[in-house]
């Protein structure tokens, strides 16, 4: 399959290696060229490409931009061929994103992603930690092989993204529609804490919308408190703290 992936930080270039070497011809770009990309991306397989060529000829195209800058991308978006699937990764972070004035507290950020490209998308890869993302797959079967939930509105692309997911080493787990895909989102009991596919049913039945922006600053505050670059948390205080605010 031909993939396109906008974006190579921890989530995208996690994305762009696992699928490169999966056997996947893979095209990775971001804001500042080609030669800015990880060597290591290029290593496993994907071919580094300014961002005008990423969306050439490719079956999929991977979204994982801040979210503040999915509108700036849809005249590229819009050069996708017709039947291209988009898969986003991208998150909603107020503090982060705070100059985004058409999306609301409580607005469904996919939802908002679609308006704004003019295409539907499937959201998947946004609800686990990257230092899990990059190290933590197994093969499919093994015990605490983590789930990672999908949401899309057409079932083509939920397919399509499930299968994807798969083969970056975790359990795909049907999340339902866009609509329902702020139960994926940080502050439920489904965002980045590492459950399994029999736990994850629970953890989204138990989001509650009205909760979640509380529950998201709290953990944003004790991380910004504790340290002074995420980079120095590790996957595992993240987890553990999310699991305790979260749920």
């Amino acid at each position: 399959m031909k993939i396109g992936i906008l974006g190579a930080g921890a989530i995208g270039g996690t994305v762009a290696r696992k699928l490169s070497e999966a056997g996947h011809k893979v095209k990775v770009a971001n804001s500042r060229g080609p030669e800015s990309i990880d060597p290591d991306i290029v290593a496993a397989g994907a071919m580094a490409v300014e961002a005008d060529d990423v969306v050439a000829d490719v079956d999929v195209l991977v979204i994982s931009i801040p979210l503040s800058r999915i509108p700036e991308i849809q005249p590229l978006v819009a050069r996708l061929p017709g039947d291209a699937v988009i898969v986003d990764t991208s998150n909603y972070y107020p503090h982060r994103d705070g100059q985004i004035q058409a999306l609301e507290e409580g607005q469904v950020e996919s939802i908002w992603v679609t308006e704004q490209l003019g295409r539907p998308v499937a959201k998947a890869w946004n609800a686990i930690p990257s230092e899990s993302f990059q190290n933590s797959g197994k093969d499919a079967g093994d015990s605490g092989r983590i789930a990672i939930p999908v949401a899309a509105d057409r079932a083509a692309d939920k397919q399509l993204a499930m299968a994807l997911v798969e083969e970056t080493g975790f359990d795909a787990f049907d999340a339902g529609s866009l609509a329902d895909s702020w139960r994926q989102q940080p502050g439920a009991p489904s965002y980045c804490t590492n459950l399994t596919r029999q736990e994850m049913p629970k953890a989204l039945a138990a989001a509650d919308k009205a909760r979640l922006p509380r529950r998201r600053d709290i953990v944003i505050s004790a991380v910004m408190e504790r340290f002074t670059s995420h980079t120095d948390m590790s996957d595992d205080y993240l987890v553990q703290l999310n699991r305790t605010i979260y749920s």
